[in-house]
């Protein structure tokens, strides 16, 4: 009763903001009723879209779905900026710091510069996400290794309906380009739905991957919300090992365990996992969402990768993420453990990366060399 109360209540919410930045709106331009026609329409198509797209998108043409989900999706951020900057404009009325009415009614220029502005700032968004960055990360553990281990590690690629083929198989080059010994992806390969990945053929995609000891993932929020049973299998077919509360001896060299997500809240605990691992090998954890790191140092975990955060995606969500996390984005030391939080390489609905970047992750895991 709970949950179905709190989606109604977000619902309401979101429709009753948009309404607020649409009357806002509204007020700026000319009493042109063609103008206002069309403002009536674009609201109605930019609130509606995203929930016809996430609720019902199966039921329609793929690529029906896919534009509703990307007008709908990029709708939300736009939303958010404006919805920001006309609160700052009522306060700054009601307080009558500035006589800013010459703006706020009647006034087609500053929305016009409104427009110009927004659209700068998503265009060069837009682009920040397509340029994928490269970070490198060098891990030291007082374990044996007879050779540094090479790990390209990646989280949240949200494929479906708004990132498709193309820009995965573009995503594959980059990790066959380091040439590594094992792949970790932190959760979130799927979006919302393994409709438009099947109807792409991505499962075949990901059998390109090329790398010594193969692919491994753990499931995230994502893949429960697209179903867990389906995504479970896109997972098989795609040839990715999936690490469901598990822990397995890669390649006799080291261990990776994998914890189920959180939207299971009958995943078992972390101790439990790596009960019978040889704590003489490196022990590396993937778990989608960064939460309880307390545990992983408790635990001696050498390497913890997640995802899930986006580091917020868009300024100013990254604030939030820092106060929702102890590590938003980026790397964190734990006693002997590290952590590596990991902000994405693809992103939830609209393709913007404002303040954020996306990014993988090549992990070089030093040890004490042995001969072999």
């Amino acid at each position: 009763m709970r949950s179905p109360f709190i989606m109604l209540l977000v619902i309401v919410v979101f429709l009753g903001a948009n309404c607020y930045v649409f009357y806002r709106i509204w007020n700026m331009i000319p009493a042109n009723p063609v103008g206002r026609i069309l403002l009536i329409v674009f609201a109605v198509v930019a609130m509606v879209s995203p929930f016809v797209a996430i609720l019902a998108g199966e039921r329609l043409p793929s690529a029906v779905t896919s534009v509703l989900y990307q007008i709908g999706t990029s709708w939300i951020f736009i939303w958010m900026y404006l919805l920001i900057l006309f609160l700052l404009f009522d306060l700054i009325r009601v307080t009558g710091l500035f006589p800013i009415n010459k703006i706020m009614y009647g006034n087609p220029v500053v929305l016009l510069v409104l427009t110009v502005i927004l659209a700068a700032v998503f265009t060069g968004g837009y682009f920040n996400y397509l340029n994928k960055k490269r970070v490198e990360l060098s891990v030291s553990v007082n374990k044996e290794l007879t050779a540094p281990l090479k790990i390209v590690a990646i989280s949240d690629l949200h494929l479906g309906y708004g990132i498709g083929k193309k820009e995965l198989n573009d995503w594959i080059a980059l990790i066959n380009k380091e040439n590594p010994d094992v792949v970790l992806i932190a959760g979130d390969i799927i979006d919302n739905n393994v409709k438009p990945l099947y109807e792409q053929e991505m499962e075949q995609d990901f059998h390109k991957i090329k790398s010594k000891y193969g692919v491994y993932t753990v499931l995230g929020n994502h893949e429960y919300i697209a179903g867990v049973s389906k995504s479970v299998r896109f997972l098989h077919d795609a040839g990715i090992t999936l690490l469901r509360d598990s822990c397995v001896l890669v390649g006799g060299v080291f261990y990776l365990a994998g914890r189920d997500d959180r939207s299971n809240p009958k995943r078992k605990p972390l101790q439990e996992l790596i009960t019978l691992s040889d704590r003489s090998k490196p022990l590396i954890m993937l778990d989608h969402q960064p939460f309880h790191l307390e545990e992983i140092e408790k635990n001696n975990i050498d390497l913890q990768v997640s995802g899930h955060t986006h580091y917020g995606q868009i300024f100013p969500i990254s604030w939030i993420t820092r106060l929702i996390y102890e590590d938003a984005y980026g790397y964190l030391k734990k006693g002997n453990s590290t952590i590596y939080v990991s902000s994405g390489i693809g992103t939830w609905g609209g393709k913007f990366r404002i303040g954020t970047r996306s990014e993988y992750v090549m992990i070089t895991v030093n040890g004490k060399q042995v001969d072999k």
